[in-house]
């Protein structure tokens, strides 16, 4: 943008995929205008930006709408895509009549810079293809300062990249190698954050168990942790996403005896099939996946344990799918994230044999979905008659009003209050179990 036009902009984001993507538009958004977020497309914006995602063949068909849908609904608007799938299609995106800038990751903590610094470009030309290689990134980019708006839990991006290359993935080839933000920094990064405000921070990274490996002197996840703990900045500290051999021992007796870490793990297991978790290159098997689990709930018997499970993946026979099946239901887990297989081309599954066919996968599928609705419902019974520490909402529950909150252990409760509660951790009674989503809660003063 001509740095003669100094009006404050009118900016729209959306944003596809992942909690990394999430933080990422939010500092995107703060360095381009100082207010709260938007999450979906405004009308008449004077930038729009979709922060794109490319895991599947899916998620890129959403990445091109949200793209057309901005480009329509927004005529006189710069429309801007950046995130995985501007890094790994550029000349895809260029297709696209009206947009006018492709920003891929290596570049998109620039974005305010880049859109800043030159003129708008003409409609119906070729847009400005901003592009490098990311595989050669040594270190995380500038992207670190979150923005509050009305989140209550912020996130925070500590890691970012793969080293993994798991045969269905293209994440290492859109976010390049494992690169970790010093410790320093982070601990900077959370002090600077609205004491009032933040009573809890979500740690994410696309590898977060992988923290530290690369830095000088090396680190370890757990270490992280230790100092945030000693620094006394937060009250709460969530993890996203551990790989199964990366949550160590230690990390779970430090978990254990912390009076900040969420009692809270979420672990991708994706299949419980021997044969099927080495073609997928998992670097672990059911047994070690199956002890992990029974170790968690031996240690922290409340804590919430979720799961990625991966369905259809090629030459999952039926038997495949039962040893998978047959895992999950017999271990204490609180719930499921389940993925149809995408076959996702640049990735060495997408030409593997056996191919499952849409309609299996389907099934299987909902097979997986309502044995998580069952665990789930059963974690959230179980907490019935139970006080639980629960962190309050910003926002009040559209249907009934009520404030909303979640608890160490991740269970979402709705109770009766006024507005002075928010943004506060209060001990909750669980009364009833609502819906597989939400339990009632009552305040106890």
């Amino acid at each position: 943008m001509n740095k003669k036009n100094k009006k404050q902009l009118k900016v729209c984001l959306t944003t596809l995929g992942c909690k990394v993507n999430q933080f990422e538009s939010e500092s995107i958004y703060a360095e381009l205008h100082k207010s709260s977020s938007q999450n979906s497309i405004e009308i008449d914006s004077d930038v729009c930006i979709i922060n794109t995602c490319t895991v599947t063949q899916k998620a890129s068909m959403q990445s091109r709408q949200a793209i057309r849908k901005a480009i329509r609904d927004n005529p006189n608007a710069i429309i801007l895509a950046t995130g995985c799938y501007a890094q790994s299609e550029p000349l895809e995106l260029k297709k696209i009549k009206g947009l006018d800038y492709i920003i891929g990751n290596s570049d998109k903590h620039r974005i305010a810079q880049i859109f800043n610094s030159s003129d708008n470009p003409k409609k119906n030309s070729a847009p400005v293809i901003v592009h490098r290689d990311i595989r050669n990134e040594k270190c995380m980019n500038g992207i670190t300062t979150p923005l509050i708006g009305n989140r209550t839990r912020p996130f925070i991006k500590v890691q970012d990249g793969c080293d993994n290359f798991c045969s269905y993935c293209i994440v290492p080839y859109t976010r390049g190698p494992s690169r970790s933000l010093p410790s320093d920094e982070v601990i900077s990064t959370i002090s600077a954050l609205p004491a009032l405000k933040t009573k809890e921070i979500v740690l994410t990274g696309i590898h977060l168990g992988r923290y530290g490996r690369d830095l000088s002197p090396p680190t370890t996840l757990l270490n992280l942790l230790i100092r945030i703990q000693k620094a006394e900045i937060v009250s709460r500290i969530r993890l996203s996403s551990l790989e199964p051999g990366e949550l160590t021992d230690d990390l779970l007796k430090f978990t254990a005896n912390s009076g900040i870490i969420c009692r809270h793990f979420h672990i991708p297991l994706q299949s419980g099939d021997k044969t099927i978790l080495k073609k997928m290159n998992r670097p672990y098997d059911p047994a070690l996946f199956e002890r992990l689990i029974k170790q968690i709930h031996r240690t922290i018997p409340d804590a919430a344990i979720g799961v990625d499970v991966m369905v259809g993946f090629p030459g999952e026979t039926d038997e495949a799918f039962r040893n998978t099946f047959s895992l999950l239901k017999s271990l204490p887990i609180t719930y499921l994230h389940v993925f149809p297989f995408s076959s996702r081309p640049g990735t060495k599954a997408s030409n593997y044999p056996n191919q499952v066919d849409p309609q299996t996968i389907k099934k299987r599928r909902n097979q997986i979905l309502e044995l998580g609705h069952g665990k789930k419902t059963a974690f959230y019974t179980q907490r019935v008659g139970q006080t639980l520490d629960v962190l309050i909402e910003g926002k009040r529950e559209s249907a009934s009003g009520q404030l909303t909150g979640v608890s160490s252990n991740y269970v979402r409760v709705l109770i009766d209050g006024d507005d002075s509660l928010k943004n506060r951790i209060i001990p909750c009674c669980i009364k009833k179990v609502l819906s597989k989503n939400a339990v009632l809660g009552e305040y106890m003063t």
